[in-house]
């Protein structure tokens, strides 16, 4: 089952576990993956889930579908992990160094999801913030080895140029007559 927006939804910094979470109703509370030295500091106060944070939200749990097959769960998370990122997080700077140039050229949007190419791996990434030169993506694999020092891990974010955005390969179905 889908998770819908509702009014009394609220962004709340949770001591406890040191992450940011989102109160969806008095009994509820998902926790996303990001902690406090990656927010902005108006998330450490507590926000309403604003109309905007909805529509991205909603705009996501349209997309994603269309995109990968998943259930309905791994969607709401992958939406709700988003929406903190594109939201709550500070401004990053592009790190493209990491990834292999792409020959196609792509029309990057929010809520398309491409491959990243890092060190002969391939890993999905969901575009959830786009420039005209770069885009914010977070990696919706398990984890991305960077560097012999650094390793990415699902729902991480982070800033890269277009050209770094392969486009998913396509299923080809052949049917011989």
């Amino acid at each position: 089952m889908l998770l819908m927006p509702q009014k009394d939804w609220q962004w709340k910094y949770n001591d406890s576990y040191g992450l940011l979470g989102v109160s969806l109703g008095s009994e509820i509370e998902f926790l996303t993956a990001y902690k406090a030295k990656l927010l902005i500091p108006d998330a450490l106060s507590g926000m309403e889930f604003s109309i905007a944070h909805a529509k991205f939200y909603m705009s996501l749990i349209d997309k994603l579908p269309k995109a990968l097959s998943l259930t309905d769960a791994a969607i709401v998370q992958i939406a709700l992990n988003a929406t903190a990122a594109h939201f709550m997080l500070t401004p990053q700077m592009p790190k493209s160094w990491f990834f292999d140039n792409s020959d196609v050229c792509v029309y990057s949007d929010v809520g398309k999801v491409f491959e990243l190419k890092c060190q002969k791996q391939r890993v999905l990434a969901l575009v959830i913030e786009n420039t005209l030169q770069s885009a914010l993506v977070m990696l919706l694999s398990p984890e991305c080895v960077l560097s012999g020092a650094k390793t990415m891990v699902q729902f991480e974010t982070i800033k890269v140029m277009h050209n770094r955005l392969h486009p998913l390969r396509a299923q080809r179905h052949v049917v011989a007559a």
